[in-house]
């Protein structure tokens, strides 16, 4: 009797480990990047990686034309130290739930003054900014979603085959 309940007890602790660890491969990665642009500004971006895994970008995966939470479980937040101008426009330092709306021809860039959230729970009615800027091409693909920051303050979106940039001055 002893020994069916020690059996039992083990495949149950193996079935719960091996069941949570599956479960952490399904969750998109943490990730965050910062940089300490020519302009004497800190920028930083928090997010999660999803990855494309063969998936079309604008159709199965952040579709053309709805808002996105611009990567995965919590929403993105972008951080500046100072008062910026992204793309030309002001946006007061701080923290800001980034999101965006995709499109073939062009993707609206959204920093929402929510940021503490499920990456989910968007309002507009919360937006500080909105600007547009127009995709590019990469030369090779990204699999996991990645931001990168260079000191010019270039922020880049790489993503499967699309480049979103916008700058911060």
């Amino acid at each position: 009797m002893k020994k069916i309940f020690v059996l039992t007890l083990f495949v149950s602790l193996f079935t719960l480990v091996t069941a949570s660890a599956q479960e952490k491969k399904k969750a998109s990665p943490p990730a965050s990047v910062k940089e300490t642009i020519s302009s004497g500004t800190t920028v930083s971006i928090d997010y999660s990686q999803p990855s494309v895994k063969g998936r079309t970008i604008g159709v199965e995966i952040a579709p053309f034309g709805k808002v996105w939470r611009t990567g995965a479980n919590e929403a993105t937040v972008f951080e500046v130290s100072k008062a910026v101008k992204v793309q030309g426009k002001d946006l007061a330092a701080g923290k800001y739930g980034l999101y965006t709306i995709p499109g073939e021809k062009e993707w609206t860039i959204i920093f929402n003054k929510t940021w503490k959230q499920w990456g989910t729970n968007y309002t507009e009615a919360d937006d500080a900014l909105r600007v547009m800027v127009k995709p590019g091409k990469a030369s090779t693909p990204t699999e996991q979603m990645t931001f990168k920051i260079e000191k010019s303050g270039k922020v880049s979106l790489l993503w499967g085959t699309t480049v979103v940039a916008f700058t911060v001055k």
